[in-house]
């Protein structure tokens, strides 16, 4: 590629409507139905619930390709997602705890597949987190998805 090329092609990404980010974000309000591509038209896939986390892959005019905590590719409308963040429980049982630390007190429990915000990193494996209830507390990181 040449130099020119290549000046182009940055150009032209830099200024398009496409976009290629690591961020991640939920289903606002569900529920949201994932295609298999970025159309109505499209083959749906599976229908998610709301702050469903996702992992946002690329951004195009009105849909989203995401990437779900399964591994899973497929896109949504973008008038469907928040940029709230949440995090997916993966361990059957998570102990929410007072601070980041093991032998921290345990705030509340909570089971395999339950959302919860993500509030912010502690760069120690643990992250903040908050129930829908509202109690707030740290998990693991190896515990949760979308962190």
């Amino acid at each position: 590629m040449s130099k020119t090329t290549f000046i182009i092609a940055v150009l032209w990404v830099s200024t398009s409507n496409f976009a290629l980010a690591a961020d991640y974000l939920s289903i606002a309000e569900g529920p949201a139905i994932f295609y298999d591509a970025p159309s109505t038209k499209a083959k749906k896939i599976f229908v998610g619930s709301r702050y469903l986390p996702l992992e946002q892959v690329v951004r195009l005019d009105g849909w989203t390709k995401v990437r779900d905590s399964s591994g899973k590719l497929s896109w949504v409308a973008k008038r469907m997602l928040s940029d709230k963040r949440m995090v997916l429980v993966t361990s059957a049982l998570v102990s929410v705890r007072k601070m980041p630390e093991a032998e921290a007190t345990i705030i509340f429990q909570t089971k395999l597949n339950v959302s919860l915000e993500w509030l912010e990193d502690t760069h120690t494996g643990w992250i903040k987190v908050r129930h829908l209830d509202g109690a707030t507390g740290y998990v693991k990181t190896s515990e949760v998805w979308g962190n």
